[in-house]
């Protein structure tokens, strides 16, 4: 495995293992991978990994760039409440899997 593999890896087991800490038991791996290979560009860059589910404004970044702007979801309330759910949902991480969130936020929204 390269390191690059590697630290996908290892990102990956880090979503799998905070989706279960969330309370999540049947985990889509193919949409999980997917989540986390769009995430391989700033695999370095630890501020885009997680999310900081207690700043509103992170929550709106949230909302626009991957609720709207992904999910093609416009409805606004519905968005805002699928994020807030979520991120009380995965309280118990402090630090936030980026891959783990955003399934979660798209499960909350299908």
């Amino acid at each position: 495995m390269s390191d690059m593999e590697d630290k996908l890896q290892k990102y990956k087991d880090d979503a799998t293992a905070q989706l279960g800490k969330a309370g999540e038991a049947n985990i889509d791996d193919a949409i999980l991978s997917e989540l986390v290979n769009n995430l391989k560009l700033v695999i370095d860059n630890k501020d885009a990994l997680y999310v900081a589910g207690s700043d509103p404004s992170e929550m709106e970044t949230v909302r626009k760039n991957y609720v709207v702007k992904k999910l093609n979801i416009a409805d606004q309330e519905k968005g805002a409440a699928a994020v807030t759910t979520v991120a009380k949902q995965m309280a118990d991480s402090r630090m936030k899997n980026r891959a783990a969130f955003y399934y979660l936020v798209k499960k909350a929204l299908a």
